[in-house]
């Protein structure tokens, strides 16, 4: 639903405190003065720079900078049939005056009786706790689709700028999440560079969105699945599932996948490649930046994050080592904040009607709780054993081509190698100017130094979890824990 739709709902239902979160405050501002007018409604705005600005007021009266008194001027805007709206914009920042919160309460109970509406236009959410219960807030969506296409129009006014409408849909997916001012950047800066549009210079102005915003990054590689070895079962899953799937309908989109392995199985690196492979762009949700240091903002950035990522839908979201990214789901230690940020993740991954595939790689499953890993969540639990003996001689012909390694030479022992540590002996062998063999001699396996970790895992996802190698339920083979040695209880044979 529109600004304007959800804004005249809630003025209608008297509803005299409003926040709307908007990084665009002049769109936000232009949409409400056109429902105004339409509907024949007093406007006033005020900011500190302008002052008040109001039908009637000279140039003198509007020069007041006040806060306190802007909150009283709207009063003088009440007719007794009439509904009148004041916008105070970045109000946030003197909410720390108490005389101000004070007026502020005070003039909201008061609208009740003239029907005057207090509106805060900010880019945040801050509302001290007095007026908790007495505001109703409201978002202002980033930019569709349409307007996004409208906006390149408005730019793109000279024949052969703006590509044909078969060719618009990959600018369109690169611009969505941008704001409009964003959208507007970075089409003209494409102009200037190619005469025309592209996503190239789009892409550049996201990335350093995301990088400004310190929530998320953006990874657009040119790697895909033919520089990753094995792993063919988990590839031909999410590849099916997120090019053969009704785009139009959220009912049959592809959720996400859960992935679970001992470290250097090449979590990370699927997931990267899999954002090549399907044209989509990979972001990654680091959740320690997430954190905050006041009360309350670690959640608010989660909730901001997790906005951000449904903007830029059709994407792929990446959480590395996921339980050590909400470490301290118990409540212990951090009030809860960890806690309530994972209790925002799992809502959004259930809830969420965006075109996001999200990717979750853990190496400790005890961590994880029950909830987490449940049907509807996730597509599928996927275990990435150590690769098998196909699976280690495409990964070394990989890495031997990558760094101009003679193919002639031997392959040395990589019994419970990953193919991280086949990368490891092959860089080193380009490194230190060393044959295989002796470059081995400086890898020492993590199925060596984690034996009893790995064995844990793999018992656990025996039975439980979807092979990424091969199609159907993973079954340890590899690595089976010892039994018991029986003993005889005849005293005569003991």
């Amino acid at each position: 639903m529109k600004l304007t739709n959800r804004l005249s709902e809630y003025v209608r239902a008297c509803f005299t405190g409003i926040w709307i979160e908007s990084h665009e405050h002049q769109d936000a501002l232009t949409e409400i003065a056109q429902l105004c007018l339409d509907q024949q409604w007093q406007l006033a705005t005020w900011d500190i720079e302008s002052g008040l600005n109001a039908p009637g007021q000279t140039e003198q009266d509007a020069s007041g900078n006040d806060p306190l008194s802007a909150i009283r001027s709207i009063n003088a805007l009440a007719t007794p049939d009439g509904t009148a709206i004041l916008v105070l914009q970045n109000f946030h920042r003197f909410l720390q005056s108490a005389e101000v919160v004070q007026a502020l309460s005070r003039q909201i109970i008061n609208g009740k009786q003239n029907r005057t509406i207090v509106v805060v236009l900010s880019p945040v959410v801050q509302i001290p706790t007095e007026l908790e219960k007495m505001i109703v807030v409201m978002e202002h969506d980033l930019p569709n689709r349409q307007e996004l296409h409208e906006i390149a129009r408005g730019i793109a006014t000279e024949e052969g700028e703006l590509p044909e409408d078969s060719e618009l849909q990959p600018i369109l997916d690169a611009a969505a999440g941008l704001t409009r001012m964003e959208a507007e950047n970075a089409f003209s800066l494409s102009l200037v560079r190619r005469e025309r549009i592209t996503s190239d210079a789009v892409w550049e102005m996201k990335t350093q969105t995301l990088k400004k915003s310190g929530l998320l990054s953006l990874y657009r590689g040119d790697s895909d699945f033919s520089g990753l070895g094995g792993l063919s079962a988990l590839k031909a899953f999410c590849k099916r599932a997120m090019l053969q799937h009704h785009r139009d309908n959220s009912l049959n989109r592809p959720r996400g996948v859960l992935l679970l392995s001992p470290p250097g199985c090449g979590k990370s690196q699927f997931c990267k490649a899999l954002g090549k492979e399907v044209g989509r762009p990979v972001l990654n949700l680091d959740v320690g930046s997430l954190m905050g240091s006041l009360v309350g903002q670690s959640e608010e950035r989660t909730r901001q994050a997790l906005r951000v990522i449904d903007a830029m839908a059709p994407c792929i979201a990446m959480i590395d080592e996921v339980e050590k990214a909400f470490a301290g789901m118990n409540g212990s230690g951090d009030s809860g904040v960890a806690s309530r940020m994972f209790g925002t993740f799992l809502s959004w991954l259930n809830d969420h009607e965006s075109d996001v595939f999200v990717v979750c790689t853990a190496n400790d499953v005890s961590k994880l709780p029950p909830e987490f890993s449940r049907s509807e969540r996730f597509d599928g639990v996927f275990f990435l054993d150590l690769p098998s003996r196909e699976e280690k001689d495409a990964i070394w012909k990989i890495y031997r081509d990558l760094y101009g390694i003679d193919p002639s030479q031997s392959i040395p022992d990589d019994t419970n190698w990953t193919g991280a540590e086949i990368k490891s002996c092959c860089r080193l062998s380009a490194l230190l100017d060393l044959s295989l063999k002796l470059a081995s001699q400086n890898v020492v396996p993590v199925a060596v130094t984690a034996s009893e970790a790995m064995d844990r895992l793999r018992t656990w996802a025996s039975g439980r979890c979807l092979s990424a190698s091969r199609s159907g339920i993973y079954q340890q083979t590899n690595g089976t824990p010892k039994t018991r040695r029986r003993v005889n209880r005849e005293p005569s044979n003991n």
